[in-house]
């Protein structure tokens, strides 16, 4: 019997999009919607529109500008990923400063790229969709010197020690009281104990604020 290859059908990538620039927002969407890769869910104009819009719509990916009126995108993005910590979050600015690509790096964007970079930007959201970082071509040629410019992060200056580091690890890979106590062969007592010195160390409030503050630095 003669077999039928069969492929699967393309993802379609579905976005928002946000940029105080009512005209390039919509230039933006028609562009992307035009190769039949891209949806757009919706579309904002500041960054408490952008965040609206994420958790309206829960998109595969968020494509924000940087400076936008009454919340700037870092700031959509950083209340994005605190209550999402799996949010794919990719910049498209005309902004390069030093400051902002170190901020984005710092809150776990995803991707950075210049608008001028008009044609990486399908690229762009298909590289993040498959698990990768983003940086455009003048944010690359950067990024050396931001990295290895900047403090490394480290546990240690919150006077966390291994044995809590190993803990934060496990809470941030989604481990209950339980779990971590049978990995680490301790009472669940023990572990309680742990995490309350662990969030008092670090100010957070509860695990999920854990999570996001250990993803964001690393």
């Amino acid at each position: 019997m003669e077999q039928i290859n069969q492929t699967n059908p393309m993802k379609i990538i579905k976005i928002i999009i946000a940029d105080d620039d009512a005209l390039a927002a919509v230039s933006i969407k028609m562009i992307l919607e035009s190769g039949g890769d891209v949806e757009v869910s919706g579309v904002g104009h500041n960054g408490r529109e952008a965040a609206d819009l994420y958790f309206k719509f829960l998109p595969d990916i968020a494509l924000l500008d940087i400076q936008m009126p009454e919340m700037s995108g870092l700031d959509a993005a950083c209340e994005i990923l605190s209550k999402d910590w799996q949010a794919k979050i990719l910049f498209l600015t005309t902004f390069s400063d030093d400051e902002y690509i170190i901020k984005a790096l710092s809150i776990g964007a995803k991707g950075y790229i210049l608008k001028q970079d008009f044609d990486s930007i399908v690229p762009a959201l298909k590289a993040v969709m498959s698990g990768q970082s983003v940086f455009g071509r003048d944010i690359v040629s950067k990024l050396p010197n931001l990295i290895h410019g900047g403090k490394v992060f480290s546990y240690r200056d919150y006077g966390v020690s291994e044995k809590e580091e190993e803990i934060i690890v496990l809470v941030a890979q989604g481990l209950n009281n339980k779990e971590i106590a049978e990995k680490l062969y301790l009472s669940m007592g023990t572990v309680r104990n742990y995490l309350s010195v662990i969030l008092d160390k670090l100010d957070l409030r509860d695990r999920t604020q854990l999570a996001v503050f250990h993803y964001r630095n690393q």
